[in-house]
């Protein structure tokens, strides 16, 4: 068998190559990059989506650009180093090609606006504080003084929380939805601002968290959120194409 490299002149073949991906974990991330490739190149190619000879050429000279390939003999030296054909190289690049256009239907600007508008509630957000307690008693003690002293809530958390956020007067800043644990979170998400609430136990009792809701943040379909909503685009999208074949194991 043709080693892929030799050290000292001893080769590592492929198959001691692929042994050492699986043995290492790498094998799975990319046979599944591999087959998620794949599978956008079929659908795209399904929908008529068309790459050009000028486009492919123009993506080719870019990838050659990159690497310092200015000539083609220097190109044709980095192919044969690589064992890689040219054919092959081109169908690389047209694959790449595919997978983009494919990806821009899929993510484009009305599949996103769409997305958001039916989905706009999962990209609530709200700021809130907290102070994190190691018995029950502390916690309602604690609750009691908030509510006479709102205002107090920073220092409090500060002297007497137990958690890292004490540092930050207990603010955890902005959060997302599914940040935090769901019975919590939709209480918190459905309160006013300037509430206090818990005292909520942790499973096993060894921990009372108070929260303090301090703003609401509706959601607005900026970069950040467009960004999420188009990365959950692809992942659904990705996971039907996987429905649609049968992907087995060599």
């Amino acid at each position: 068998m043709t080693p892929i490299v030799k050290i000292d002149g001893h080769p590592i073949d492929v198959d001691e190559f692929l042994r050492n991906l699986k043995l290492s974990g790498k094998f799975d991330g990319l046979v599944e990059q591999l087959v998620t490739d794949r599978l956008t190149v079929l659908a795209a190619k399904k929908q008529g989506i068309q790459v050009s000879e000028p486009e492919v050429q123009e993506r080719a000279d870019q990838f050659r650009r990159v690497r310092g390939l200015h000539r083609a003999s220097d190109t044709n030296k980095h192919l044969d180093a690589l064992r890689v054909s040219l054919d092959e190289f081109e169908a690389f690049i047209a694959d790449s090609l595919y997978q983009e256009k494919m990806m821009q239907q899929v993510c484009s600007d009305t599949a996103v606006q769409g997305y958001f508008k039916l989905n706009s509630p999962r990209f609530d957000a709200i700021e809130v504080s907290l102070i994190v307690l190691d018995a029950e008693g502390k916690a309602k003690e604690m609750m009691a003084v908030l509510h006479d002293d709102p205002d107090s809530f920073v220092e409090m958390a500060r002297e007497h929380s137990i958690a890292d956020s004490r540092e930050h007067g207990g603010s955890l800043g902005k959060v997302a939805r599914g940040s935090l644990h769901s019975d919590v979170e939709a209480k918190l998400f459905n309160a006013a601002v300037g509430d206090l609430l818990g005292p909520f136990a942790s499973a096993d009792r060894s921990a009372f968290e108070i929260f303090r809701l301090n703003a609401k943040h509706p959601a607005q379909l900026d970069d950040a959120t467009a960004t999420e909503v188009r990365r959950l685009l692809r992942q659904a999208w990705l996971q039907a194409q996987a429905q649609e074949h049968r992907v087995e194991a060599g």
